[in-house]
């Protein structure tokens, strides 16, 4: 193949819609669990997660929120992914290996957001939210309704495979998905360009700016005991039960079992079977959605 505009301009356009198709080659699954946040500066500040709007009864003046109790913020991190196209391929015809590397690329790019956010809950153990804690901890502090300090847990230890019981149906999900840039696939595919005259290759990549971080621990309970019946009722109980500052109860229902591959016959075991021990009725059966992620393997 002659290496002409025409001809550049034509492998372009393929390549971007091979990348396009590995877009949509797998679906994501962190909107289940991250609410995304659109971001328009580098670092973003979430002070306010230290405050659960309640309503209350008008009496006197108003108790106004206020919107910086914590100094927790997100900073964006620079993503991309860039692959090379040897010049003698195409003057060779030799195109068609390149073709499944631009259709992973796509499919790289939108499984960053999965990578990204499972691996947060993953490391929720041992990394700290607003409140200066670990975001899965036993000593999380809220005032009781005499406003004196007390230690709360949204996760009963162990030291088996993690598993995760999420609140998912309020506005704001446990975790946080910031996105300032989405990807977009570029071509440095100039003859003239420095890439092709140095290294004989045409380029062609693409970038993004995002990361990801913690929202209210209270709607989220982490595990590594086994996954059974008595450990899931400690679960739904803790966080059905969560209350807010001085002593006001959330509302909050459990909606998702999160659980990476290995447990799923233990989550569908307790979540679709209808019955159990021999005949018992299952009283758990169809009480949460389960969500298998093998972004948790």
């Amino acid at each position: 193949m002659e290496v002409n505009a025409a001809n550049l301009n034509s492998l372009r356009v393929g390549y971007s819609a091979a990348y396009q198709r590995g877009l949509g080659q797998a679906p994501s699954q962190y909107p289940r669990v991250a609410t995304v946040v659109p971001a328009s500066q580098k670092e973003q500040k979430y002070g306010w997660l230290g405050k659960i709007p309640k309503v209350r009864e008008w009496i006197g003046a108003r108790l106004v929120h206020s919107l910086e109790q914590h100094d927790y913020s997100i900073k964006e991190k620079k993503w991309e992914l860039t692959v090379a196209v040897d010049k003698d391929d195409i003057e060779t015809d030799n195109l068609g290996i390149y073709v499944p590397l631009f259709e992973e690329m796509g499919a790289s790019t939108q499984s960053l957001p999965d990578e990204l956010v499972f691996d947060l809950l993953k490391n929720g153990f041992s990394s700290k939210c607003y409140d200066g804690q670990n975001f899965f901890d036993t000593d999380h502090p809220v005032l009781d309704a005499d406003g004196e300090e007390q230690s709360v847990a949204n996760t009963d230890g162990g030291d088996g495979t993690p598993w995760f019981l999420l609140c998912t149906n309020r506005p704001l999900k446990p975790l946080i998905y910031q996105r300032r840039k989405d990807f977009s696939f570029v071509a440095k595919d100039n003859p003239d360009d420095d890439n092709v005259f140095n290294n004989n290759e045409f380029v062609y990549g693409a970038d993004a700016r995002s990361n990801v971080g913690f929202g209210f621990w209270q709607f989220a309970w982490g595990s590594k005991q086994t996954l059974d019946a008595a450990h899931y009722e400690t679960a739904r109980a803790a966080i059905s039960g969560m209350k807010g500052d001085h002593g006001r109860p959330l509302g909050l229902m459990p909606n998702l079992l999160v659980v990476p591959p290995t447990l799923e016959g233990a989550g569908r075991a307790l979540l679709a079977s209808q019955l159990v021990n021999g005949g018992e009725t299952n009283k758990w059966a169809g009480s949460a959605e389960l969500l298998v992620v093998p972004w948790l393997a």
